[in-house]
């Protein structure tokens, strides 16, 4: 019987004995200095947890960071929710690569297990850690220095600081209050050693004057945006793409979601999903005078104008909802084949911007930087970060292998 018994234990599904490996998305780090002199800043992290069917969310403590006044709230529901700091071994259990049989974690439960089929569940961590490698003064001068992986961060300083370097190239932003914020996000593979320097002023700057229009929109930070596209390119002489975007809503009451087809577009098969939940969210597509009809906030109405409306419950107060929202555009000005080259020739608006070529296509140009990877069925895949408030015209070519 011995023989059958091994038999048996090595027959057990490959899941039975390891979890699935942790994924996570959508990373955003805030860190605010507090008072000079004290090694301490603030930390208020933003991360999706994305493994499917997962229960347990893991982030760990940065080795050398003493970590208090933690707090993790569900951004969905706006509730805190239950943590505890583990170690690696549980961590390890959980889907976690451990490096570091030293490391620390904080283990957060999920106020619901993450939806398959690209579903989420979006965490806000806060807590506060006293480093004093990364945080201190030399001289008058504060310094804030630390290796960041996190692709999108902000440094706040303290109050009555002015900012005199940054290591990094970054947006600066006061805050409402007065102070002085710096914001970055960063597109390259490696993580970004910063480097930042600020002296006391003699005169605290007062609350930031309260911008509107155009100069609210040039001065909101870029990194903290949420929309994000990804783009499928069918054959080029289908002149058609699937696109999905997503994006969330935290303003309450609002319960629609609005998307305005290009002139020169069409549009046709749209779904929607709430990735909170993974429950599908109804639609409607509307033309000319039937979007008037309907008092939706578009402009510009003509005959031709199309749009397709997402809807879904009002926002509550201190709530939000991240929706995936997928159609296919066909559009022969903008995509293209020509003497057998693809062109794919297009505004993004969007911070964050990926392109998939179709199957069989190799890229020969790109016009804007971007990072280029192979996705395993073997489609080149094009990630744009424009980390500036404004557009960028993208202008890629192609040609079959």
């Amino acid at each position: 019987m011995r023989p059958l018994l091994i038999f048996a234990i090595a027959a057990l599904p490959l899941a039975a004995q390891q979890p699935l490996r942790q994924t996570s998305d959508d990373d955003y780090t805030r860190y605010e200095l507090l008072a000079p002199g004290s090694a301490k800043f603030r930390i208020l992290y933003e991360v999706t947890a994305t493994t499917p069917g997962a229960t347990a969310y893991f982030n760990s403590i940065r080795m050398g960071s003493k970590a208090s006044d933690e707090r993790v709230i569900d951004r969905a529901s706006g509730k805190n929710i239950v943590f505890a700091e583990v170690g690696a071994a549980e961590a390890r259990a959980g889907g976690m690569r451990v490096n570091n049989e030293a490391q620390r974690y904080i283990r957060v439960m999920l106020a619901r297990p993450v939806p398959p089929n690209g579903g989420e569940q979006r965490l806000l961590i806060l807590k506060t850690y006293e480093d004093t490698a990364s945080y201190f003064l030399r001289g008058d001068t504060l310094v804030f220095t630390r290796p960041l992986g996190i692709k999108r961060n902000a440094v706040v300083l303290p109050m009555g600081y002015e900012l005199v370097s940054s290591s990094f190239p970054a947006q600066v932003l006061q805050e409402p209050d007065g102070r002085v914020g710096i914001s970055f996000w960063n597109s390259t593979p490696s993580e970004a050693t910063v480097t930042m320097k600020a002296v006391r002023l003699k005169t605290p700057f007062s609350a930031a004057p309260r911008r509107e229009g155009a100069m609210a929109w040039r001065l909101s930070e870029r990194a903290h945006q949420n929309r994000e596209i990804v783009y499928f390119l069918r054959q080029p002489e289908t002149h058609a793409f699937d696109l999905y975007h997503d994006y969330t809503e935290s303003r309450p009451g609002v319960s629609t979601y609005i998307n305005v087809v290009r002139a020169g577009s069409t549009v046709s098969g749209p779904s929607a999903m709430n990735l909170d939940t993974g429950e599908p969210v109804p639609f409607e597509v509307l033309k000319g005078d039937a979007i008037t009809r309907a008092g939706l906030d578009v402009s510009n109405v003509t005959p031709q104008t199309e749009a397709v409306v997402f809807r879904f419950p009002p926002v509550q107060p201190g709530t939000s909802v991240r929706l995936r929202m997928s159609e296919t555009y066909t559009d022969s000005v903008r995509y293209t084949i020509k003497d057998g080259e693809l062109i794919w020739d297009r505004a993004f608006g969007r911070p964050s911007n990926i392109v998939v070529l179709p199957p069989g296509w190799a890229l020969t140009n790109s016009s804007v930087p971007c990072t280029v990877s192979t996705r395993p069925d073997g489609r080149v895949q094009l990630d744009f970060v424009n980390g500036r408030n404004d557009e960028i015209g993208v202008l890629i070519t192609a040609r079959k292998r």
